[in-house]
């Protein structure tokens, strides 16, 4: 059985594993991942109801364990007379053994309904073109947002939880300067 639940500070040494484990072998990694997550949880961008955590719990054993952690993060959308609030989603792990079992789109949908009751109205995220899509996610551009770096089209994404949330909202997406962007 799968449990979801905002991250404790008791947990934060576990997610730093699970988030390692989790990109050890992506080749589109640069493997700094872990270390993104704790500057982001000191920054003034960090939500904690948004950094979220999956625990498995064995039927047979009634043994927890935890297997994955999502990471919602404050951002804007920028263009030369305003500025809009969404949420960048970076990263989403889950433990290697427990992967393709649904528990990272559990931790997406879960962090989708937390941050539209939260009040958010949309997030950012690149990604596989072929994953997030599942989740109502499609390419940035159809927005007219765009990011300060080059980003395959098709990789660069948004999501509207709120309906019309991105409606009036074109710009460049501005990280917090933890996401380390020059």
């Amino acid at each position: 059985m799968i449990t979801l639940r905002q991250e404790e500070e008791k947990d934060q040494e576990k997610v730093i594993k699970i988030i390692e484990e989790a990109f050890k072998t992506v080749k589109e990694s640069d493997h700094q991942e872990h270390f993104l997550v704790e500057r982001l949880r000191k920054s003034s961008s960090f939500i904690p109801e948004l950094s979220i955590v999956a625990d498995y719990t064995d039927d047979d054993t009634s043994k927890t364990e935890l297997v994955g952690h999502i990471l919602f993060t404050e951002i804007t959308i920028e263009n030369n007379s305003e500025s809009f609030v969404s949420l960048a989603l970076a990263p989403v792990s889950v433990k290697p053994e427990y992967q393709n079992q649904g528990i990272g789109g559990h931790l997406i949908a879960f962090g989708h309904v937390i941050a539209e009751e939260m009040g958010y109205q949309s997030v950012v995220l690149i990604g596989h073109e072929k994953y997030y899509p599942k989740f109502g996610y499609k390419k940035a551009s159809n927005f007219g947002i765009s990011f300060p770096f080059e980003v395959p089209e098709e990789n660069g994404m948004a999501l509207e939880l709120k309906e019309n949330g991105l409606t009036s909202v074109k710009g460049v997406v501005k990280y917090p300067k933890e996401f380390e962007i020059e």
